[in-house]
């Protein structure tokens, strides 16, 4: 007879079920959300602790030892600023702790990217950090957090996950924080790496590892939360057809110390709307041109003269993951050279 310890020792995922001790701070989100009425569509995020949420997943203490938090209960629409500095904190911590191996953060997928992203740019550790959700709510037919969870939870334990910063699991794939996108509004299967290509994959909790992440991440970041109380504003601002440059300038206006522009193609915009981040620029905003597309790679002085108007390239970073490397960028300097480095290497 197969046990579920042979199992998971065939796929690395764990040198002893139920050993390891597994931290989980929960933030609320579609896994711990309650479905409408019978026939609705919408759910209640957020509607349940992560004592039920741990309950509800058949066998999970024989792959660790769980203990559970709730740091907040929100719908990851409503994630900010103050809440990834709480939650920042507090992770920080819970991986200083000897009596926590790994780590587990419940979080809805609207801006799991994001969180993850500026959690894995400020957490300085080598153990394993990861972050489950769902595309379901708890309550509903064929719900996946469960799954998601018990796969986290195995991603998190295996001896291969140390050193690779954050990682986001749902639906049997693994990815980097850095380099996932949610692609599709309701399907389960709606995060890629789309650039890269996946960490890893679980599957009912046997763990296969990919290539390492070659991003600074983690212990290699320069990056932290000490002394910080809030972050710098940095807006994100659409370019289309027609682009009308009076939103740069309500921004700037406003108080933005940066603007990330998500761009048409290769981060371009309209010729009033470049001028006029071109003199947000000259008066020391820093300006990120990403692209609003799926993929691909916003090139340094490919289309845009970036070096003459003062401008960063995102490189591979989308709008979303940008506005976090530049916020971060903006608690050490406003120097656009050392700013576009940071790009590069993040």
């Amino acid at each position: 007879m197969v046990t579920l310890a042979a199992l998971l020792a065939a796929g690395g995922a764990s040198a002893a079920p139920g050993t390891s001790r597994v931290t989980v701070l929960a933030t609320g989100g579609t896994i711990a959300g309650a479905q409408a009425p019978e026939g609705g569509y919408g759910y209640k995020s957020g509607s349940f602790d992560i004592k039920d949420l741990i309950a509800a997943v058949p066998n999970l203490d024989k792959l660790a030892t769980i203990s559970g938090e709730q740091v907040v209960n929100i719908g990851s629409q409503d994630m900010n600023d103050e809440v990834w500095l709480k939650l920042a904190r507090r992770l920080a911590e819970v991986v200083k702790s000897p009596g926590t191996d790994a780590v587990i953060i419940t979080h809805g997928t609207d801006t799991m990217e994001e969180t993850g992203y500026f959690l894995d740019l400020v957490t300085k550790t080598e153990k394993p950090i990861v972050m489950v959700g769902s595309m379901r709510p708890a309550t509903a037919i064929s719900a996946d957090g469960p799954s998601n969870l018990y796969n986290g939870v195995a991603t998190a334990i295996s001896p291969g996950a140390r050193g690779r910063g954050v990682m986001v699991v749902l639906n049997d794939q693994i990815d980097y924080a850095r380099n996932v996108v949610k692609t599709n509004t309701s399907d389960v299967q709606t995060f890629h790496s789309v650039n890269r290509g996946p960490a890893g994959v679980a599957n009912t909790g046997v763990v296969t590892w990919f290539a390492p992440l070659d991003k600074k991440h983690g212990m290699t970041s320069e990056f932290g939360i000490d002394g910080l109380t809030r972050l710098p504003r940095v807006d994100i601002i659409y370019a289309h057809a027609g682009m009308n440059p009076d939103l740069i300038d309500a921004a700037v206006k406003l108080g933005a110390k940066g603007l990330v522009i998500a761009g048409v193609g290769d981060g371009n915009m309209t010729a009033p709307a470049l001028e006029r981040v071109t003199a947000a620029a000259k008066a020391g905003v820093v300006v990120v041109r990403s692209s609003r597309l799926g993929s691909g790679i916003v090139y340094r002085n490919n289309e845009v003269d970036d070096d003459k108007l003062g401008l960063v390239a995102s490189d591979e970073l989308n709008p979303a993951k940008s506005r976090v490397l530049l916020m971060l960028a903006l608690t050490r300097t406003s120097d656009v050279a050392k700013i576009q480095k940071m790009f590069d290497e993040y």
